[in-house]
């Protein structure tokens, strides 16, 4: 498998375009439901009319990497040889993602802006996996789900997933609105699907993590992702074969990933000088949200920037935003960026050994713009 490359131009999210928040509109509207739900259908995402759709999320799996394993993966190889490719949002990480999808708004609109984002007025971070119960799920993020906007049109509208998420502050934050089923292993998941499919209309959304959990502990280049691939590409097709033919599943990815070897890494608290001026280190490994003290934001950049190099990028929040990387920013929003962000090019990665030292222990990671991280498949059968 070929690493991405230093210097490799970046992949703008197609926000409003072939984007992973416009995907429920675009299911809507093959339900044959009306734009006045959940926003209008991008031209480039036109999926064929249905009683019932099912979304299954495929965490980790980037277009790119499918692209470069056919053989382990013949079932999803042959859909995408024929079907364009979408894109994740910024930050390309799963919490974000999930968001977008759920909610059919872009990451400034949603709120969930990365992995761990500080919580504005303290200088704490929300781990939107994990959450922190002292945050309101709908505090954060207040807009209606295009999950909820559905169901309330008639539609019904199940989350498939495994019982420990129920209930979890980022299904609150991206999924509320929908009937929660937990089901944890492979069959329970294909059987609870096929029974909400039934349903007409209706949109069944079911979400694997395995590919993705692999990914970060072997690395996309190892024997055990393709393993977990090829079981991937197994389920997928046995799904398809257990859906009635009237019923379509469409087949998405929240992001992809890239290997960060040791000799491709920064560790910020082997550089004192990168802890100048700033009162709090966000985000994650391949997309940090650095948070400034009062002033200090020129000379964070200035001293970023010369040790990183063609490495990364290194933006205030201002020309973040003005690059359309959020899509449109609720004012709620604005403070939950950091005042300066990080996109890493090639597969290098910002570490911090004191704040996190479990992503040390990571060999995939994803968050950036690469091709690898941004192209998602979305593909329809």
């Amino acid at each position: 498998m070929t690493a991405p490359q230093p210097g490799a131009a970046f992949v703008e999210p197609a926000y409003h375009q072939r984007s992973l928040g416009d995907v429920v509109p675009a299911v809507a509207a093959a339900l044959g439901r009306s734009p006045a739900v959940v926003g209008e259908p991008p031209d480039r995402l036109t999926l064929p009319p249905a009683a019932s759709y099912v979304v299954f999320l495929i965490d980790g799996l980037g277009a790119e990497l499918l692209r470069r394993e056919p053989h382990a993966a013949p079932f999803l190889a042959t859909l995408q040889a024929t079907q364009e490719a979408g894109t994740a949002g910024v930050p390309s990480t799963t919490a974000t993602s999930l968001t977008s999808l759920g909610t059919a708004l872009t990451p400034g609109g949603h709120g969930l802006v990365g992995f761990t984002s500080r919580i504005p007025g303290t200088d704490e971070l929300l781990n939107a996996l994990f959450w922190d119960k002292r945050v309101d799920p709908v505090e954060w993020q207040p807009e209606p789900t295009a999950f909820a906007r559905l169901a309330a049109d008639g539609v019904a509208v199940s989350v498939v997933n495994k019982r420990e998420f129920a209930g979890s502050g980022l299904t609150v934050a991206a999924h509320r609105g929908a009937e929660y089923v937990g089901a944890d292993r492979v069959g329970e998941r294909i059987a609870a699907v096929v029974v909400a499919a039934a349903g007409h209309p209706s949109l069944t959304y079911v979400y694997d993590g395995d590919l993705d959990w692999t990914g970060h502990r072997y690395g996309v280049a190892s024997a055990s992702w393709r393993q977990q691939l090829t079981s991937i590409d197994a389920e997928v097709e046995q799904l398809r074969e257990s859906l009635p033919t009237e019923t379509r599943l469409l087949v998405v990815a929240d992001h992809g990933m890239v290997d960060s070897p040791a000799t491709d890494r920064t560790d910020v608290d082997e550089h004192p000088e990168l802890r100048d001026g700033l009162v709090l280190l966000g985000g994650e490994a391949r997309f940090r949200h650095l948070y400034c003290a009062g002033g200090a934001v020129p000379d964070v950049v200035a001293t970023w920037q010369g040790l990183l190099g063609e490495r990364a990028e290194v933006l205030t929040r201002e020309e973040a935003v003005a690059r359309g990387w959020f899509g449109a920013i609720r004012a709620a929003v604005v403070p939950r960026i950091g005042d300066v962000v990080v996109a890493c090019r090639g597969a290098h990665g910002i570490f911090s050994s004191v704040d996190f030292a479990y992503e040390t222990r990571l060999v995939g990671l994803h968050g950036s713009l690469t091709a690898d991280e941004m192209l998602i498949p979305i593909l329809v059968c």
